[in-house]
């Protein structure tokens, strides 16, 4: 199911599907009292959503609350990449403080999304800890920081653009493109 070390075209990529099963089966015995799931927009918010569903019932016994970050205020190229078109206010009515954070991230690339995440979380409150979960570490880790759970490890070229899709009937799909070299990379870093 995962490829390491190795170079993708397309047509190799892992099914999104599966890779987020994998993904809810390790995330499971994380799952316990003073816990909160956080997806950072878009694709760890798609995630996350499909993981509510997928773990209901571990959900509702342990009282777990989620929340969602929309980090591009706080990424430190801002000024470079701008203000996304659909841009999402942040929404986390829980307590952060002392609370077992699992940020939630389609694709983990650079670790910048990753700062400006837990950057935003430290405006609501110092968590007890968070979890990095990612359904695919890209490679090119820039930062200090790396996710704690992946569904794969995929290894791209710095010229590939690997990005989670939503299709019309709500299931996600990874689609792998030319990166554009006139701009920082849209999937997150």
């Amino acid at each position: 199911m995962t490829a390491n070390n190795k170079h993708l075209d397309s047509s190799e990529l892992p099914n999104a599907e599966v890779l987020l099963s994998l993904l809810a089966q390790k995330l499971k015995p994380l799952l316990r009292q003073n816990t909160a799931l956080v997806g950072i927009h878009s694709g760890g918010v798609w995630l996350m959503q499909k993981l509510l569903a997928l773990l209901e019932n571990d959900i509702v016994t342990h009282g777990i609350e989620h929340g969602t970050l929309d980090v591009a205020f706080y990424r430190d190229d801002y000024a470079l990449r701008g203000l996304k078109a659909k841009n999402r206010p942040s929404q986390i009515s829980f307590d952060v403080e002392n609370k077992h954070i699992i940020l939630i991230d389609d694709v983990f690339y650079t670790g910048r999304t990753t700062r400006a995440a837990m950057n935003e979380l430290f405006d609501y409150g110092r968590p007890a800890s968070i979890t990095l979960v990612a359904l695919v570490n890209r490679g090119g880790r820039e930062l200090p920081i790396a996710p704690q759970i992946v569904a794969a490890d995929i290894l791209l070229n710095a010229s590939q653009h690997l990005q989670l899709t939503q299709l019309a009937d709500g299931s996600l799909a990874l689609e792998l493109t030319p990166q554009n070299n006139s701009a920082r990379p849209q999937e997150h870093e």
